[in-house]
């Protein structure tokens, strides 16, 4: 069993190594490691379906599907001049007002789906006003990762905790909303310490922009007014059934007596579901639309599952985190433990199998101390860690992946470099507060 535990490291550290590196595609060296774990036996086949989170998968292409039907229409172009125009020019207004809509879009949608909504706007805008991508996409995913931590829906490791510890949708309000709060006013004066020297115009330079902005009509954007139509009525109702996707029985039980009240749809249901329906709808050709479809970043995250679900068969995660609590003594500094265990762990690996390892540990200090401040430890450590690096969140790695579509690179040092001062940032400011809830 060690040597197994052995090769599953050996393989996680030289499928990291190959991403770094970047020579060889992230999708083909998550692959190349996780055929390694499966033909050696590490992960049984069988246990594919355990492991590789399909709804995660189905989440995005899913969303993906409705990306590229509505993209046709002129949709995002709409909105980005519409959005540009209300900045009056100002590159860092843009990036503030991207960043806030970012961040309360995803404490009530998941991450990716936000991402995924909003990165062709972005990408537009800073076209239009001939700007640096770079630096709107970057705070774009910061503030995914930082607005899905406030609430119970905004990230899965906070459905997981929630579920496993009985905790509500308003607690979640009361104790993660003020932290992720401050977070984002400090995450934004990061981002205009850090970029706001280069994003800086001159005063002739912005009067172009106006110009230029003033001179684009959102209206003419609009190429195709029918698939425009159907595009936002079928986003709508995507998004209407995210935000009831928990209670749909309920809902549907009163016109169809017949239907469960206690039935759900989870997360992926709903967008392959909005899939169909624009699809069926619109006439659009599935080949030009599935030409579109982010492959590349599917086939990632299906390889990561498959590499991290080896350490997570070897029992190694497991192992290590509950080394670092079994020898706690108090609640406060298993608090620091647990958080900052989380957070630079789920910047390596995926924070859900994490979290699933976390959680009996943390039931198991119910024995010796009060674990309900560690619930909050763990959720902000999970979900913030994911901003330390290219490959830390499903966020990162599908916003990065639609920026090399369009021939921009953000290397994985480069977002190392911020993403790290990022996460421990963040992440102090947030543990200080909890510090403060529940120990002082």
């Amino acid at each position: 069993m060690e040597i197994i535990a052995l090769i599953a490291v050996a393989v996680f550290l030289f499928t990291y190594a190959l991403i770094v590196d970047e020579r060889i595609h992230r999708a083909v060296a998550a692959m190349f490691g996780a055929a390694i774990v499966v033909f050696i036996g590490i992960v049984p086949w069988e246990a594919l379906l355990v492991y590789v989170d399909f709804g995660t998968i189905f989440l995005l292409l899913g969303m993906m599907i409705i990306v590229n039907t509505a993209r046709g229409s002129g949709l995002f172009e709409y909105i980005a001049i519409r959005t540009a125009k209300l900045a009056k020019g100002s590159p860092i207004r843009v990036l503030i007002l991207f960043a806030l809509v970012t961040a309360v879009v995803s404490a009530f949608l998941d991450n990716v789906t936000t991402v995924l909504l909003l990165t062709p706007m972005l990408l537009y805008i800073a076209k239009v006003m001939k700007l640096n991508p770079i630096p709107f996409l970057v705070t774009e995913i910061f503030s995914s990762n930082v607005g899905g931590a406030a609430t119970l829906i905004g990230d899965p490791p906070n459905i997981m905790i929630a579920s496993s510890a009985g905790i509500t949708f308003n607690e979640f309000l009361i104790y993660l909303g003020p932290i992720m709060v401050v977070d984002m006013a400090i995450l934004l004066l990061m981002m205009y310490v850090i970029y706001g020297r280069s994003m800086k115009v001159s005063p002739e330079e912005r009067q172009e922009m106006v110009r230029t902005l003033n001179g684009l009509d959102e209206r003419a954007a609009i190429v195709d007014r029918s698939l425009f139509n159907k595009s936002v009525a079928v986003i709508g109702f995507v998004v209407l059934l995210f935000f009831f996707h928990n209670r749909i029985g309920e809902i549907l039980h009163f016109i169809l007596p017949f239907v469960d009240p206690a039935m759900g749809l989870e997360p992926a249901e709903v967008a392959l579901i909005g899939a169909a329906i624009i699809l069926f709808w619109t006439r659009q050709s599935p080949e030009e639309i599935f030409e579109k479809i982010e492959w590349p970043a599917l086939f990632f995250f299906g390889g990561l599952f498959v590499i991290v679900g080896a350490l997570v068969e070897t029992g190694i995660i497991a192992n290590i985190a509950t080394v670092m609590v079994e020898n706690v003594g108090s609640t406060g500094e298993a608090m620091f433990i647990v958080a900052w265990f989380a957070a630079i762990a789920s910047a390596i690996v995926d924070n859900i199998p994490l979290t699933a390892a976390m959680i009996p540990l943390i039931h198991d200090l119910g024995a010796t101390m009060d674990v309900y401040p560690l619930w909050w430890s763990l959720a902000l450590g999970a979900c913030l860690g994911g901003n330390g690096t290219a490959i830390g969140a499903s966020a990162n790695v599908v916003v990065i992946g639609i920026a090399e579509r369009e021939g921009i690179a953000i290397s994985f040092v480069d977002f190392l470099k911020i993403g790290m001062l990022v996460l421990f940032v963040t992440v102090a400011v947030g543990l200080g507060m909890l510090w403060l809830m529940f120990v002082v």
